[in-house]
């Protein structure tokens, strides 16, 4: 690390009286994981050996359990932490003062660690900048608050609100919904601008206690990381009011599902103008294009779960398949009505529950690869879409694993090393979710067969 970083660390550090620094890295779930140091240790580690963590970590299933997937060393190797000082924030909720900065690792030879999720989209993001081009992106988050289950046996309760009533009847867009959690509400906007996390539009969505916030556009990486944190605050938020907030694709079973809608465009980088507006829009159709063919082969990275897959149902806002149009929302790609300056593309196929960093990945690369290969796409749908049977979803986690396991291209953009070790992490969980036996199994079969 240059004496100039180390400084920058240093001044930062004691301009803001910090006592504890949290070491954060992703993990294939995207939640955090990493070390807590007091300061003085955290400066002495990047004087010298650094801070390390077992390579395994990256191995976690979702339910904590290490698949090495054929990739990991089973020695359990120490990876070395490389923070970035441009993540470096307060964490306001700490009684002592911290701060959390956000980073990448290198293995022993300084190579970095190809499966970390951040290290999967900055690979990405080289290619756009060899091309001369830089992405821009601005997610959109929905989420449901929920009470806190007295079980996971029980179907999930809205909050009582002010009135002490659940928010039973949906009412999309609608304020007094949102006015029924507003001490939280507000406690998010306050908490995350203490953390400088640009957070946007608040609206009520269509299922009971359910919300969509949007996060501002800017460079992919930053907003990667901004996402990350944003969903690791409303997680603490939501606890601190006596409530849950999940990101769950689909927490009920007859309401609407979450979704991480994802806008995104590319912009010249030397000119700073938007290619999508340029030639006749030819390199926005060619992006498109790239979607439409290639995601079907990423989508592990955009519905990573079994539950992933409940959420893709006609008539309930969520598209099923990988058509496009203007300002149409039953498709999975979206052209949204703009001016030449803010051309973009909202693709509206992930789920809530995905890696920030790999389903930004996903999306870009894929579109990368459509403006590389000058592919053409197919017509833009007028009127719904929810009934056509071509472009279809993957519509199971073994169906989309499949696909994307052995799939070479995707092993060139993301690396080979992430592509088999992200395989096997979902072949494990997937197998573990086969194992269960549900409630309408003991149900209907217990005296019926």
């Amino acid at each position: 690390m240059t004496k100039n970083i180390l400084q920058e660390f240093k001044t930062w550090l004691e301009h803001n009286a910090i006592e504890d620094v949290e070491c954060a890295t992703c993990d294939m779930a995207g939640s955090v994981c990493g070390k807590t140091l007091p300061v003085d240790e955290f400066l002495d580690g990047l004087m010298g050996g650094g801070v390390r963590l077992p390579e395994s970590f990256f191995g976690l299933t979702v339910t904590g359990d290490f698949c090495f997937g054929g990739v990991l060393d089973d020695a359990e190797p120490d990876i070395t932490f490389i923070p970035d000082p441009k993540t470096l924030r307060p964490v306001p909720w700490c009684v002592d003062k911290t701060a959390i900065v956000l980073g990448d690792y290198v293995d022993h030879g300084g190579a970095p660690v190809s499966f970390a999720p951040r290290r999967v989209l900055q690979r990405v993001l080289e290619l756009y900048e060899s091309a001369g081009w830089t992405p821009i992106v601005a997610p959109e988050f929905e989420f449901y608050l929920v009470s806190k289950p007295k079980d996971f046996h029980s179907d999930f309760q809205p909050p009582a609100g002010l009135a002490g009533l659940g928010q039973g009847a949906l009412h999309p867009y609608g304020l007094e919904a949102a006015g029924s959690v507003e001490d939280l509400l507000n406690d998010l906007y306050t908490t995350c601008e203490a953390q400088n996390i640009p957070i946007g539009t608040l609206t009520q969505e269509a299922g009971p206690g359910q919300y969509e916030l949007n996060l501002s556009h800017r460079a992919a990486l930053e907003a990667a990381d901004m996402a990350f944190l944003f969903k690791r605050t409303l997680h603490r938020v939501a606890l601190d009011h006596g409530l849950i907030a999940t990101f769950m694709a689909k927490p009920y079973e007859h309401s609407y599902g979450s979704a991480m809608h994802l806008h995104q465009n590319v912009l010249d980088a030397k000119r700073g103008a938007n290619l999508f507006s340029l030639d006749g829009a030819d390199m926005l159709r060619a992006h498109i294009a790239g979607l439409q063919h290639y995601l079907p082969r990423v989508m592990p990275l955009l519905a990573p779960y079994p539950n992933s897959y409940r959420r893709f149902a006609p008539g309930l806002s969520c598209p099923v398949n990988f058509h496009w149009g203007e300002d149409n929302r039953s498709v999975g790609l979206r052209v949204p009505k703009s001016n030449a300056k803010s051309r973009r593309i909202e693709n509206r196929v992930p789920g809530a529950d995905v890696n920030p960093y790999l389903v930004i990945a996903a999306s870009l690369g894929c579109g990368y690869l459509g403006m590389k290969e000058g592919l053409a796409p197919d017509e833009p749908v007028m009127g719904g879409a929810y009934e056509s049977d071509s472009q279809a979803l993957p519509m199971s986690l073994d169906q989309a694993l499949t696909g994307f396991a052995g799939d070479d291209k995707m092993k060139h953009l993301f690396s080979a090393e992430f592509v088999k070790l992200f395989s096997g992490i979902k072949r494990y969980e997937l197998d573990e979710f086969n194992r269960l036996i549900t409630p309408w199994e003991r149900e209907h079969l217990l005296m019926k067969v």
